[in-house]
């Protein structure tokens, strides 16, 4: 086949990887490493590289070697080659035409071209992407890998198609390999997940309506047994016995809470210097109401003659060391 029959006629663009990877194995004399075509497509942003690297091989490269305009060597397995040899002229002709092709594309679709990438056509809001970037440190929450070394990505937790939330409680940072690898499935049978969300109405946490605070998957009260004054109790919505049986968007929202909650008690007393935060996971640790809450229970200066060890002192012999 020849090329320019391919691109003037046979060509189905998704995107412009195909036009770009024959523009630069034209460029490039007719072979070129697949990092080299990478970083054309990516556009020399160094993060983004291995992700293009595996667009290459896995996908582009693939469509081009299956319509015989390209192979891979097998000497070389990290270099595509274009399957026939063109002369100067040829060569500027069909970069001409990988070029019309770009911008045909472009103008065609009228999108921001990476616009692909995202699951959704409404993109993260630029002040929330922030939020969640610093939230994790600009590290991938899966990997540890941080930002500069690999893209980010915000990512549904529950995955949209699954029936999550466009909401902080609901995004994490991943890298674009651990978003990838990810995709939108999740571990959690979530065939059952609205039923579970759904109040018990059988408890008294569950039925709790006096609340400081609270979003979509928690709340906060005060404890009608205090420690110390303004005593609190997170707890998630959903009736559930165990802090361990908690899905990552509840563990989310209740830590978002405990930090609101806490910045609203310090603001109200300016003589709290500390907390303690805990929970009592199962009979033998000492619950006593079976539903999941946390402790944050407020601290100040001689509030106890010796507060050394705290939670230790669950266990009182224990508590001093």
């Amino acid at each position: 086949m020849r090329l320019s029959d391919y691109l003037k006629g046979q060509m189905r663009m998704s995107h412009i990887y195909q036009p770009v990877m024959i523009w630069t194995l034209l460029d490039k004399g007719g072979k070129a490493s697949i990092h080299e075509i990478a970083r054309e497509i990516a556009g020399y942003d160094e993060a983004m590289l291995e992700y293009y690297e595996e667009r290459v091989k896995n996908m582009v490269g693939k469509v081009l070697t299956k319509n015989k305009i390209t192979s891979r060597p097998l000497s070389d397995r990290q270099s595509f080659e274009l399957s026939a040899l063109y002369n100067n002229d040829e060569i500027e002709e069909l970069k001409e035409l990988c070029e019309k092709k770009i911008s045909e594309f472009i103008e065609r679709r009228n999108i921001d071209i990476w616009d692909h990438r995202r699951n959704t056509r409404r993109p993260v809001p630029g002040s929330v992407r922030y939020k969640v970037l610093v939230n994790a440190h600009h590290k991938c929450e899966l990997c540890g890998i941080d930002a500069s070394v690999r893209a980010l990505e915000v990512d549904h937790i529950v995955p949209k198609s699954l029936g999550g939330p466009d909401s902080l409680d609901n995004y994490q940072a991943l890298c674009y390999k651990c978003n990838t690898n990810k995709g939108n499935r999740s571990d959690i049978d979530l065939r059952g997940l609205a039923e579970d969300y759904v109040e018990y109405g059988q408890c008294i946490f569950c039925d709790q309506s006096e609340v400081l605070g609270e979003n979509e998957l928690a709340k906060a009260f005060y404890d009608k047994f205090p420690v110390t004054e303004g005593h609190v109790l997170i707890v998630p919505k959903r009736h559930v016995k165990s802090y361990f049986e908690l899905f990552q968007p509840e563990l989310n929202a209740i830590n978002r809470l405990m930090k609101q909650v806490r910045e609203q008690l310090m603001v109200g007393d300016s003589n709290i210097t500390g907390f303690n935060i805990g929970t009592n996971d199962g009979l033998d640790a000492g619950q006593t109401v079976m539903h999941c809450h946390m402790h944050l229970i407020p601290r100040r200066e001689n509030d106890t003659s010796d507060p050394r060890g705290g939670v230790r002192g669950v266990i009182p012999e224990k508590q001093k060391y």
